[in-house]
């Protein structure tokens, strides 16, 4: 089963952003690095990327959970997608890929070792 349950967030300013998004979701953040910022919302996980801009990453990304992150993204890739970011472990049991679809939209994977993240 895939669904869109992670969505991030590039940010210039992760201090700024931090405030903004502790208040819009109201509550404090499960992961503060500054490498990235993690929220739980409401079964979403918010993200925060300071990183995203230099990545060439313009809006936020909605990450499809998926169980086998290798084989969806060869589907989507087969099916006119573009190659923006392949798999990579990011830690924690955690992989991560981004694609593009036609008109530019950047579609992240994630495939998760535990379930509930």
């Amino acid at each position: 089963m895939t669904s869109v349950r992670t969505i991030v967030y590039p940010v210039g300013d992760l201090t700024k952003a931090k405030a903004f998004f502790g208040a819009l979701v109201g509550a404090e953040p499960y992961m503060d690095e500054v490498y990235f910022v993690g929220y739980h919302a409401d079964g979403q996980n918010i993200g925060l990327d300071p990183n995203g801009h230099r990545q060439g990453l313009t809006g936020p990304v909605c990450y499809w959970h998926v169980e086998d992150i290798k084989e969806s993204l060869q589907r989507l890739l087969a099916s006119g997608a573009t190659l923006r970011q392949d798999v990579i472990d990011v830690g924690g049991g955690k992989l991560t890929a981004l694609a593009t679809d036609a008109d530019g939209n950047v579609i992240g994977l994630v495939q998760v070792a535990e379930a509930g993240v």
